[in-house]
């Protein structure tokens, strides 16, 4: 229960009451107050009425002039004090009105806050208002970072403009600028990296490659004249430039042309066996065949690195008709004792496969330098996502496993991991 909800709710509580309340004093003066004026009506009535009788008595006024003098008196008292003859005046009723009034805001005051409470707690979403706190405490974390981040990367740029000479540093700006999503600067700096590199043909060709991803990731999947440019520079120096081949299958695929994107996967699985994605390239090189209606060649099954985590994913049964088969679904693991960041490993899927299980070890690592199979105990989680997009987006389906779970040997048993949450804006 948080202090300011229950301030905020008896504030208002406190309004309502006085709309309730309020009125019944208020009505109660204004009717004593017209209650005053007709009594003194009344008595200046018969102040005057008992003057005729006495100017009569005396042979004032003659007879006619009398009766016509005691009509006019009563008729301009019937306009005056309309309720004369019910009782306006009678005081008893009146003061038990007052006493109804006092025992009515009495039982208000009793009545209004407790049922607003009791009904609140049947009724209310105190857990989605600490969830939303607690959502927007994270977000906030989360810009302090990104702030830090985007504060470092600018003195960096800063010192590379004036070194440009330093590969590393324009190697980690580019993945830097990847990290907060500022693709176009990502693709400049990796520009920068192949033009600094003089000697290595290869490396150059890498760096061309990694400009051409970020241009695809600013491009939102389109292989625009950017992206396709950077992929040229890196092909004519390394035709078998992996991030090249990478993107020219997504987007055969994405252009239903399923044989091409096989082509261009089954080139990077026969040059570069150990990629850190290689089995998320082999998962597309299944979906491929899949969609072509012929089975997949076989292979040796690769082997199972010495340490990792199972996991059987499973998806919220309310949520199963609404998904289709094609969405893809990422398993993610990230390090348990670091706060956010991105992940070590990460294994793309589609809906179509749920429920599944899966082997989580370092042929899904996301980069070599940080191995899953190093990690004492990661953090479990799956995404839906409609988009394709491995960060959440709203509208996105995705579940975690809420304990850390411990990094073994082998194939040990596996953690179940349910999806059962749908992002919001």
């Amino acid at each position: 229960m948080t202090q300011t909800f229950w301030l905020t709710a008896a504030v208002l509580i406190v309004l309502a009451l006085a709309f309730v309340v309020a009125p019944l004093f208020l009505h109660r003066s204004s009717r004593r107050a017209e209650m005053d004026l007709r009594n003194q009506n009344l008595l200046a009535y018969r102040s005057r009425m008992a003057e005729l009788d006495r100017e009569f008595d005396a042979g004032a006024l003659d007879e006619e002039s009398y009766q016509q003098l005691r009509e006019e008196l009563a008729g301009s008292m019937l306009d005056d004090v309309p309720d004369a003859e019910r009782g306006v005046i009678v005081t008893p009723d009146r003061a038990r009105g007052g006493k109804s009034a006092v025992v009515i805001a009495i039982a208000c005051l009793a009545v209004i806050p407790a049922a607003a409470v009791f009904l609140y707690g049947q009724w209310g979403a105190m857990d989605d208002v600490e969830q939303f706190r607690a959502m927007q405490e994270m977000m906030a974390a989360d810009g302090d970072r990104l702030g830090q981040m985007q504060e470092l990367t600018t003195q960096l740029r800063e010192r590379l403009e004036a070194n440009p000479e330093n590969t590393e540093g324009w190697a980690m700006l580019g993945r830097s600028y990847m990290r907060i999503e500022q693709y176009e600067d990502a693709a400049w700096a990796f520009e920068r990296l192949a033009e600094s590199i003089e000697d290595d043909e290869n490396g150059k060709a890498v760096a061309w490659g990694l400009s051409a991803q970020a241009a695809f990731f600013l491009s939102e999947g389109d292989l625009n004249r950017g992206v396709s440019n950077a992929i040229e520079k890196a092909r004519s120096l390394n035709p078998d430039e992996v991030n090249s081949l990478g993107l020219l299958g997504i987007h055969a695929f994405s252009q239903q042309n399923f044989e091409e994107a096989i082509r261009y996967w089954e080139r990077i699985v026969s040059v570069a066996p150990n990629h850190p994605q290689i089995a998320s390239i082999r998962q597309g090189i299944e979906q491929a065949y899949q969609r072509l209606g012929r089975q997949v060649p076989q292979e040796q099954p690769l082997e199972v690195s010495a340490a990792g985590v199972t996991v059987r994913v499973e998806i919220e049964e309310a949520f199963r008709g609404e998904i289709p088969d094609d969405t893809i679904l990422f398993v993610l693991a990230r390090r348990a004792d670091v706060q956010g960041g991105p992940p070590l490993a990460v294994a793309r899927l589609s809906a179509g496969q749920l429920p599944m299980e899966i082997r989580l070890d370092d042929r899904f690592n996301m980069s070599a330098g940080a191995k899953l199979s190093e990690a004492g105990e990661v953090r479990l989680q799956a995404r839906l996502s409609r988009s394709g997009n491995a960060r959440p987006q709203a509208g996105d389906w995705q579940g975690e496993v809420d304990q850390p779970v411990p990094v073994g040997e082998g194939e040990n048993e596996p953690v179940t991991l349910v999806i059962d949450t749908q992002l919001v804006p």
